[in-house]
């Protein structure tokens, strides 16, 4: 079986599970511990990164490497077009999500974190006593906000970030208005990219993440609940709900963060 080693709250990595899930293949989960499984998947890919594919004796790294080689080694549901000119256009937004939305999404949400006390309290897991998540959104934005500025989230970055965002969310909302899919009339590794993508911004309101309830639905205000882009947010639930497989049947699938075997 393809096993999938990730950290659940990735962005890269959900932009994998979707297409796994639409190509109908098996998978197991294995959650990397932060640290020393990040130091052990590297004696196995060569790098730190979350996600790599196993496939027997296949280790790949990097979401997109692995969407290339899951085209290649199980062309069922493809997720490139034949034609080469929609090929091309699908690797532009495919990159495009990556360095744009992936990058920029990620700043805003943490910065939204810094402010919003109850979506720091809804980003921990289930499993953290109702004492410390209070703790934890108690603690003032304005400290936050000023360690933020410390490591790179000043002012000026976080303003050119959501500035990206409302352009993209705009774009896409604009594209897929009368339209079913991003390019073509199926879905392609565009639709998937920018859907896994988007996570950060918006978690989807569906039961296919392995994340707490309270956080299905919330995301970066005035980007998740901005009335001009609920078109794209209803798109990409209708893709979820098409084409992820529910938490029910995945989870089974998923292991707790593991030592990894080296072979």
């Amino acid at each position: 079986m393809l096993e999938l080693y990730q950290f659940e709250m990735s962005h890269y990595c959900e932009k994998v599970r979707l297409i796994l899930d639409y190509k109908g293949l098996a998978y197991r989960k294995v959650e990397v511990t932060p640290g020393i499984g990040q130091i052990e998947l590297y004696q196995m890919s060569g790098q730190r990164l979350v996600p790599v594919l196993k496939d027997g004796a296949e280790i790949v790294a990097d979401s997109t490497e692995i969407v290339k080689y899951l085209e290649r080694k199980y062309p069922q549901s493809p997720v490139l077009p034949t034609d080469p000119q929609q090929q091309a256009l699908c690797w532009l937004m495919e990159e495009w999500a990556d360095e744009s939305i992936g990058t920029n999404s990620r700043t805003t949400l943490l910065n939204a974190l810094g402010r919003d006390g109850d979506l720091r309290k809804a980003v921990l897991p289930t499993s953290v006593p109702g004492f410390f998540k209070n703790l934890v959104g108690a603690v003032p934005g304005e400290l936050l906000t000023v360690l933020g500025t410390g490591v790179g989230l000043g002012a000026d970055t976080v303003k050119s970030a959501r500035e990206a965002m409302k352009q993209n969310l705009d774009c896409l909302s604009k594209l897929l208005a009368n339209q079913p899919y991003l390019v073509g009339d199926q879905p392609t590794v565009a639709d998937f990219a920018v859907a896994g993508l988007t996570m950060y911004v918006k978690f989807p309101d569906t039961p296919h993440l392995d994340v707490p309830d309270s956080l299905r639905n919330k995301g970066v205000a005035g980007l998740a609940d901005h009335p001009d882009y609920s078109p794209f947010f209803e798109w990409r639930d209708r893709l979820y709900q098409q084409y992820r497989k529910p938490l029910a049947v995945d989870d089974s699938m998923k292991t707790p963060p593991t030592p990894i075997e080296i072979e």
